[in-house]
């Protein structure tokens, strides 16, 4: 099946304690149905201290279920994803507007 949603896409979090916020997609997980937005959903790591590295406290994005995500259409609002056909290619777009992303 087709995703929904891509990396670089612009999505917003709809459950959670990041709720409303919005950012890109850094990382897609199909087999986990999951997705990794910079800057949002961090949690800290602790990271023994090795040659290279400096161990600590390190702060890093988690993943998100992709069922938790809405993509953002033009107006800045969260909308669902459809698809159509345009020119014999599949393209998906945006169903409150009806534009094409």
């Amino acid at each position: 099946m087709a995703a929904k949603l891509k990396k670089g896409d612009k999505v917003i979090i709809l459950t959670g304690k990041d709720k409303g916020k919005t950012g890109e997609i850094s990382r897609i997980m199909p087999k986990e149905e999951k997705a990794v937005i910079d800057g949002l959903n961090i949690s800290i790591r602790h990271t023994k201290q090795s040659q290279e590295s400096q161990g600590g406290r390190l702060p890093q994005a988690m993943p998100i279920h992709l069922s938790n995500l809405a993509l953002v259409d033009g107006n800045g609002k969260a909308t669902r994803v459809g698809f159509r056909i345009e020119d014999d290619k599949k393209v998906r777009f945006a169903k409150t507007t009806g534009e094409a992303i």
